[in-house]
């Protein structure tokens, strides 16, 4: 929108993000920008923290948009400026993709005079921008030729850039990989594309008929060389390169020269997987619902952390929002009696980003399973953004807060119930009485995040050894503020401890007590 009215805008996103952002950018590449359109996307070499490894280069392609790929930190500030300008020239959304390892790296940026450039004066276009199948057609003609004239233009684009040296050895690469290919091949040849999409056709045949071998390195999908391939260039790319995970520059020196790098042994260092936090609402829920027996079809936040020991309680997990119409389709699948032991776990933020539809259409089908929102009154796993419930937005000004309470009765759900998360004799009866129940239900469990400044713990949690049975009682939610010592009793880490009191609650024995703050 902000494009269409004539001002330079950008979206930033990670790979998964783009995939619910396909249906506007695939209709955008036809109808093109009033304002330059710029989409950064963050790909997951390794999948660091996402559920796929997708290249977002082959979305890229389907929607005949342009990609630019910076190599370090400077030319993505560099990158962004060409991005805006190449967008407003060729009259097209153009993506900007890094990845993992870029958007983590550090590197001297060199700062130009800011420019400001005018607004532009949005004018009625009923062909370009209104996308119905007759304007269409048009468009789509107007974007195959879209690409080709960039693609000639792209042979003397700065941002691609060819370093003749060596020429026994040739290599076309971008992004990061260059980073690798410049410290394992210094002597060779390289062609650095900043464009990958489209590729400077003239410009590789060029290249290629200078060098005597020519080796494509890029991570992921083989998408620049399937390309130069095609064109009847003999490269070798991944016969010798894997199509998963990050590369690096001992990886590429083995690959091509046979040398194996001297790498240092690394330490022999206890696993550290991630966990939910001491103090962490998310814990006493899955707590109570692993008492019962009771399977969580997940979603997407920190909360998808209950898949794993000790809790053991997700047993699905695919994109936001998945968890309640994974649920919905179990029983419509296989009756109401096969959800009877299951519920959907879905955060507050997420609930709201895609999962209010789901639980609209199970309304609507008459559903009878019963979904658990998680709120901690933020969006926990990526930063601590505000959200349409906080009541604040991301700029920090105070704002209308949605009653997730009174949407859930607004679209239908008679069964709605909010429940302290760590009440947990009052969350066990709830959650018993409503999945038995044979209508859609609601709990939202309400505890604040224990990350959030706004956070104050009530006070410390203690062991008194001379109480503690050495059950483990206590242990089986997982908390890392408690341990067991030598001699089988438990060790409670004041400096961890946000006071919660779930151990205190689950000891039978009163091994636990409790400090108040002061």
């Amino acid at each position: 929108g902000a494009s269409q009215a004539g001002v330079r805008a950008m979206a930033s996103m990670k790979h998964v993000g783009l995939n619910v952002a396909a249906d506007p950018l695939y209709t955008c590449s036809y109808s093109g920008v009033n304002g330059g359109l710029v989409v950064v996307v963050a790909d997951d070499p390794g999948i660091y923290s996402s559920q796929n490894e997708q290249d977002t280069r082959m979305v890229a392609r389907a929607a005949m948009l342009p990609v630019l790929e910076p190599a370090d930190s400077d030319e993505a500030r560099a990158f962004m400026k060409y991005a805006f300008e190449y967008s407003e020239k060729y009259d097209t959304p153009v993506i900007l993709r890094t990845t993992t390892r870029l958007s983590h790296s550090q590197g001297v940026v060199n700062l130009e005079d800011r420019v400001c450039p005018e607004d532009k004066i949005y004018e009625h276009n009923f062909q370009k921008n209104v996308m119905m199948p007759a304007n269409a057609k048009r468009r789509h003609v107007y974007v195959e030729k879209r690409l080709k004239d960039m693609a000639e233009d792209a042979c003397s684009m700065p941002i691609n850039k060819v370093t003749y040296n060596d020429t026994s050895i040739g290599v076309i690469t971008s992004g990061i990989p260059y980073q690798y290919v410049k410290e394992a091949l210094p002597e060779a040849s390289v062609l650095k594309l900043g464009l990958i999409n489209p590729l400077p056709k003239k410009l590789i045949e060029e290249f290629a008929s200078k060098v005597d071998k020519l080796y494509i390195i890029e991570e992921l999908e083989p998408v620049i060389e399937e390309q130069v391939k095609s064109w009847g260039i003999k490269a070798v790319g991944k016969e010798i390169f894997t199509v998963q995970g990050e590369y690096s520059a001992a990886m590429i020196k083995e690959a091509i020269l046979g040398e194996k790098a001297d790498i240092a042994t690394a330490y022999d260092v206890p696993m550290r997987p991630p966990i939910l936090c001491p103090g962490c609402p998310h814990r006493s829920v899955y707590s109570v619902l692993k008492k019962l027996k009771i399977h969580a079809a997940g979603d997407i936040g920190c909360y998808t952390l209950g898949a794993v020991a000790p809790l053991n309680v997700v047993e699905t997990n695919v994109c936001m929002g998945a968890s309640i119409s994974t649920l919905h389709g179990m029983e419509m699948a296989k009756g109401s009696d096969y959800v009877r032991d299951w519920v959907a776990a879905i955060g507050d933020s997420t609930f709201l980003h895609t999962g209010v539809n789901s639980l609209m259409n199970m309304v609507y089908n008459k559903a009878t399973g019963t979904v658990v929102i998680l709120d901690n009154s933020t969006t926990g796993m990526t930063g601590h953004q505000e959200h349409a419930a906080t009541g604040r937005t991301l700029k920090g000004e105070t704002t209308y807060m949605i009653n997730i309470y009174n949407l859930c009765k607004a679209i239908g759900v008679e069964h709605v119930y909010e429940v302290d998360a760590f009440d947990i004799d009052e969350l066990e009866k709830v959650v018993k009485r409503e999945c038995a129940r044979e209508a859609v239900s609601v709990i939202i469990t309400k505890s604040p995040c224990a990350l959030l400044k706004s956070f104050v713990p009530k006070g410390k949690c203690y062991a008194i050894p001379e109480k503690c049975k050495k059950c483990g009682v206590c242990l089986v939610p997982g908390c890392p503020a408690l341990t067991k010592a030598e001699d089988g009793t438990v060790v409670i880490d004041e400096t961890m401890c946000n006071g919660c009191g779930l151990c205190m609650k689950r000891c039978k024995f009163d091994a636990i007590g409790f400090t108040p703050r002061d």
